[in-house]
């Protein structure tokens, strides 16, 4: 049975990841209306899908009533809240792109009317579908380890997935945007709360931006990567944009003309050409959190943008084995027993989509968890406790203190409660 969905937001995931999805498998998706504010976006989308209907505005498509079964929204971080809560609302059942909200109070509140509603939320945090993550997910889970004493978990982001991101991008500025450690790291805490035996009770943490500042510039350094500029080797050169191998992210995320000149024209004009330098970027370039679990587990997540390669490292030590993994080029999942012998190499599915299989994995759950009426495995209840942790790290890191993680969640809880008590009914 194919599910019928409206897709909000039609920029890179949107039009690419659940677009392409639905032309690739339309017995299971039929995307039959788009919501965009650009109308290039929108054309070029309708031109993909012939059968949607194009809106300008989420309540142009709400006057129309229900006219679909399910939603999904891929809008920028800021306007998730503003697109989920009304087409919850509205009857639709609503896959979201996380992070959930742009602020702790906002995904509560989702998370709440699904419940009051009925609604299935279901959250992206793609990686848990990725069978890398499943294979660690099983590891980790069946006690081989022994009793979890002491996790590892580390973000690397490559020096220029952060310059595009974080410096250049949409995540550069700290009003414009939800927090790094909560838009990049959502996944990796969401991940954590998968595997680990017990909620965190304590949180501290530290981070700050170090190299993207004017004073680290080279002399005499250009404005724009496109202009003349003395520095040469520079890892962050926008002019890497314009190799004609580059057709996908992060490319199309600079502009739909994918000509030499398209590209020059983006570069000169929009924000990614920008010297990383004097670009404006307000954000932390490096963070730890520090967590002690109930269970008196200690867990680190470290997250930074200078990186050789996107990937993520892990070690997790028990009472009885170590296992060391490492997801992105070359994956693999190592487990050495303490009592001695060779590191065994568990096996991983492959991957057949984005995000190491993680994207179709987590449009396939959505669409099941609608036939079958059911929860999907990242629901809005099971997704927020990953928020409370990133927004938690957040605050730790501004205030400088240890946080109480229960009575942060809890107080997250009571500010609903005391704001919007209509809402708790579900």
């Amino acid at each position: 049975m194919s599910i019928s969905a409206v897709v909000v937001g039609a920029g890179e995931r949107g039009f690419f990841t659940y677009g392409g999805y639905a032309r690739d498998h339309p017995e299971e998706l039929e995307l039959v209306a788009v919501v965009d504010p650009d109308e290039s976006r929108r054309a070029r989308f309708v031109s993909a899908h012939p059968a949607a209907v194009s809106y300008a505005t989420v309540d142009d498509w709400l006057a129309r009533g229900r006219i679909a079964d399910a939603a999904i929204v891929a809008t920028p971080d800021r306007f998730h809240y503003d697109a989920a809560r009304p087409a919850l609302e509205a009857g639709y059942d609503v896959l979201l792109e996380k992070p959930m909200a742009a602020n702790l109070d906002d995904a509560v509140a989702l998370a709440a009317v699904a419940a009051s509603t009925g609604r299935i939320l279901a959250v992206a945090h793609v990686l848990r579908y990725a069978p890398f993550f499943a294979t660690l997910h099983e590891v980790v889970t069946s006690g081989r380890l022994g009793d979890l004493i002491t996790v590892e978990h580390r973000e690397n982001v490559s020096a220029f997935h952060m310059a595009h991101s974080f410096v250049r991008g949409n995540w550069g500025r700290a009003t414009e945007s939800t927090p790094m450690i909560v838009q990049k790291c959502s996944h990796d805490f969401d991940i954590l709360v998968w595997n680990l035996p017990s909620p965190v009770a304590t949180l501290s943490s530290v981070g700050s931006l170090i190299h993207f500042r004017p004073e680290r510039a080279p002399a005499d350094a250009a404005a724009r990567c496109v202009d003349p500029c003395p520095v040469e080797r520079c890892p962050f050169d926008a002019r890497r944009y314009l190799n004609p191998d580059w057709k996908g992210w992060p490319v199309h995320v600079l502009t739909d003309d994918l000509t030499r000149e398209g590209r020059l024209e983006a570069l000169r004009t929009g924000p990614w050409g920008r010297c990383v330098y004097t670009a404006g970027s307000d954000v932390v370039d490096h963070q730890v959190v520090s967590m002690q679990l109930e269970s008196d587990t200690s867990v680190v997540l470290v997250m930074h943008g200078h990186s050789a390669e996107d990937c993520r490292t892990m070690r997790y030590d028990g009472s009885r084995a170590t296992l060391r993994a490492r997801f992105g080029r070359d994956s693999v999942i190592e487990v050495t027993d303490h009592a001695g012998g060779a590191p065994e190499r568990i096996p991983i599915a492959r991957a057949t989509s984005g995000h190491g299989g993680g994207d179709h994995g987590a449009i396939g759950a959505f669409l099941e968890a609608q036939r079958t009426a059911s929860a999907p495995p990242t629901s809005a209840a099971d997704s927020l406790e990953s928020h409370v942790l990133a927004f938690a790290a957040e605050e730790a890191r501004r205030a400088g203190t240890v946080l109480d993680v229960t009575q942060f969640r809890r107080a997250a809880l009571a500010r609903h409660i005391a704001d919007r008590p209509g809402e708790m009914s579900g």
